[in-house]
């Protein structure tokens, strides 16, 4: 390899890091927008496996902005990140594939208790399809599967008035 293909390959492993960390941050932020941004026209996701929806990404970006409400707090950590580049059309690099693990700590809305300590946590993997489009790296998929989840206190029912 060419130090000139090594900087673009590293420049392309910032970016795609970079796009996941992006991902991460829009779902805990609750900013759809940008959630919406990070994906291609076509893009996919799929949150099946943790009880959600599969769809297009504007589909999915509706369905999480109503069910993240019920946990105003959220953190995902997405870590032990694999980047593999493929080649599309026999152009290698133009798209990647990312599986990351994730631990996802929340807390239910509602919890008027004082703490800010989670009380609902999940953990599994990532599986990001990327494809490399004129505005930089973008989602083209984004499979969940979650491996496990966990609650540390039951979901309570707001009080009647």
């Amino acid at each position: 390899m060419t130090q000139r293909v090594e900087l673009a390959t590293v420049m392309d492993r910032l970016a795609v890091d970079g796009l996941v960390t992006e991902y991460a941050v829009a779902v805990d932020d609750g900013n759809w927008e940008a959630y919406r941004g990070l994906f291609t026209p076509d893009g996919r996701a799929d949150y099946r496996s943790s009880g959600g929806i599969e769809g297009e990404a504007e589909q999915v970006a509706e369905w999480l902005a109503q069910s993240m409400e019920l946990f105003p707090m959220r953190q995902h950590l997405i870590v032990n990140r694999r980047i593999r580049f493929e080649s599309l059309q026999g152009d290698t690099g133009d798209t990647a594939r990312v599986q990351a693990d994730y631990v996802n700590p929340m807390r239910f809305a509602g919890q008027d208790d004082g703490s800010t300590e989670p009380n609902y946590m999940s953990g599994g993997r990532y599986d990001f399809g990327l494809l490399r489009t004129y505005n930089g790296w973008r989602l083209r998929e984004v499979v969940i599967h979650e491996k496990w989840r966990r609650a540390t206190q039951a979901l309570q029912e707001p009080a009647a008035h």
